[in-house]
């Protein structure tokens, strides 16, 4: 008989692959246990005892695409630092998060690493693992940073195509690629064309169009989609591995999709604006389509569609939300003063990391698109597989960490920002209807929300680190 510390009883498991019904048992932080009637053959002790019965129990959510507390430019502040983050996407059933650390101009990566640590430690509701933002490429960088980075377990580069003082060329992005290749590093790569944005940009300008709805026909699909066929180039020149982040549309997916069929290693994501959002939400009066400015833009219900396909079919990998938030009613966020002159300045990003997985629930798996074990795959195991993090993390299994969401299928909500728990003012998806929450997330073991309360405490959550391609647990 063995002494649990926890036993989830009589729930409905799924994994990436499986769904079945058992108990869950769980010691020290790991599960140890998974079988039937778990509860009568434990032996005797103080053991903390959950119903999940008439709910599923899944992997706890990864989303591997959040901006929190990261530098935004003079007199912009984002709304979430780590703890209101952590604790938000906690609420959305995501026991971690892998927010981005931006490599300062003419500055070490690791002294941004050692202040980004300062600012995480003691303040996280979830876990947390790092990416690391390369915007300045140096020699020093590139031949000595970032491979002893890689070794400590900071493991995923993210290079920009875009963005004045983040993007990278195409030859300092091939030598980003060829440290990932040399390292076992994942490199995530924005692909939009700056050169072709900032000549529809002056169109723009001359013509005086200036409102919000601008950044998406500045921004529009050819944007996208060349740069991701050049990205893919670059990464087949290399020959290295790459994740397309945040793609939007069908033509993008295609240039995905023809370089699998050459034989290009090539992870796709998608996010919850695309499916939910269109270009026509930017165009809300007295400035209120700044509420939505992210990058790429939301498109339209065509490319909606396209993107319910890349989900349904596996062209799509991951799920993420590219949290990125930024209080409307500031002039610190999105009515900064130079952003009240121009589309140009308004901050770029949206919040979504507590709304990312309902609404993929809800609209998904409720609504019969996609079934159980394709939600766990987009939502938690292949973020895990991505990064580093499996098998510890994004699975039910064995030996895994006991990091798991208990859903209930019969609750419904609509999306209100005054119920959500992110630092932001607002939510890009209020007012939609929801079948389907996280009532009950465990963090290693603990429970840290019950029945919709919060009950774990600020600090719970920790930093993991992750391994690179090829690196075997130790």
């Amino acid at each position: 008989m063995t002494q649990f510390d926890l036993i989830i009883q009589g729930g409905t498991i799924a994994t990436a692959s499986d769904i079945f019904k058992a108990d869950v048992g769980i010691v020290g932080g790991r599960i140890v246990q998974i079988g039937e009637n778990l509860v009568e053959n434990a032996q005797a002790g103080d053991v903390q005892i959950i119903d999940a019965s008439g709910r599923y129990v899944l992997p706890g959510g990864i989303d591997s695409h959040v901006h929190i507390s990261q530098p935004s430019g003079e007199g912009i502040v984002m709304a979430d630092d780590f703890e209101s983050g952590t604790r938000s996407a906690l609420f959305g059933g995501n026991t971690m998060i892998m927010p981005f650390c931006l490599q300062e101009k003419n500055g070490p990566m690791r002294a941004a690493l050692n202040a980004y640590h300062e600012l995480a430690e003691g303040n996280c509701y979830t876990d947390v693992s790092f990416h690391l933002i390369v915007s300045d490429p140096t020699d020093t960088l590139l031949s000595q940073e970032l491979p002893a980075l890689a070794a400590d377990g900071y493991a995923s580069f993210k290079v920009f195509m875009t963005y004045e003082g983040l993007r990278l060329n195409d030859a300092e992005i091939l030598k980003t690629l060829d440290v990932a290749r040399s390292t076992g590093a994942t490199v995530m790569v924005h692909c939009e064309n700056e050169e072709a944005i900032r000549f529809l940009i002056a169109r723009h300008e001359v013509a005086g169009d200036v409102a919000p709805r601008a950044h998406a026909s500045t921004r529009p699909v050819a944007v996208e989609r060349e740069a991701t066929h050049r990205a893919l180039t670059l990464a087949e020149i290399v020959d290295v591995p790459i994740v397309i982040v945040h793609v939007s549309n069908g033509e993008a997916m295609d240039e995905i999709a023809r370089a699998r069929a050459r034989g290009i290693k090539v992870v796709g994501e998608t996010c919850p604006q695309y499916l939910m959002l269109t270009a026509d939400d930017l165009d809300g009066m007295d400035w209120e389509g700044a509420k939505f400015v992210c990058s790429p833009p939301p498109r339209d219900k065509a490319a909606q569609e396209e993107c319910w396909r890349g989900i349904e079919t596996g062209l799509f990998d991951l799920f993420s939300s590219d949290h990125c938030p930024f209080r409307y009613d500031d002039e610190r966020g999105k009515r900064t003063p130079k952003g009240l002159e121009s589309f140009r300045h308004i901050p770029n990003g949206i919040p979504g990391v507590e709304t990312r997985l309902p609404i993929l629930f809800s609209e998904g798996v409720m609504k019969g698109r996609i079934d159980l074990p394709r939600f766990v795959a987009l939502s938690a195991t292949n973020h895990a597989k991505t990064y580093g993090l499996y098998p510890e993390k994004g699975t039910i299994a064995i030996g895994a960490d006991a990091d798991i969401a208990i859903w209930d299928p019969s609750v419904t909500r609509t999306i209100r920002h005054a119920d959500l728990h992110d630092g932001a003012d607002y939510s890009p998806y209020e007012g939609i209807e929801i079948t389907g929450w996280p009532t009950t997330v465990i963090l290693g073991g603990r429970v840290m929300i019950s029945d919709g309360k919060l009950v774990g405490k600020k600090g719970d959550g920790a930093y993991r680190s992750a391994r690179a391609r090829g690196a075997k647990s130790v």
